[in-house]
C-alpha cells in the first residue's frame, strides 16, 4: 500500500503525521480497499520509482495515526 501523497522518505511520512497532516492511504491493483483501521504495511515512494522505504503504520478512521 501507498501513503496518497507520494513521500521520498519514511522520515518525511513521519513528520506529515507528527505535524497532523491528515494522511490517506491506496491499494494499488485489484485488492480492494485499504483498511479504515488497524495496521498496513507501507511502501514508498510510488511505482515506477523503486521502493527506498517501508513502513508500519496505525489507521484511524481512514487516516494514519502513527508511523513504526
Amino acid at each position: 500500500m501507498y501513503a496518497t501523497q507520494n513521500f521520498k522518505s519514511k522520515k518525511a511520512l513521519k513528520q506529515a503525521v507528527a505535524d497532523g497532516k491528515k494522511v490517506t492511504i491506496w491499494n494499488p491493483g485489484p485488492f480492494g480497499e485499504p483498511p479504515q483501521n488497524g495496521t498496513v504495511c507501507l511502501e514508498g515512494p510510488h511505482y515506477p520509482e523503486p521502493h527506498k522505504w517501508y513502513a508500519s503504520a496505525t489507521m484511524e478512521n481512514g487516516y494514519v495515526v502513527k508511523v513504526k
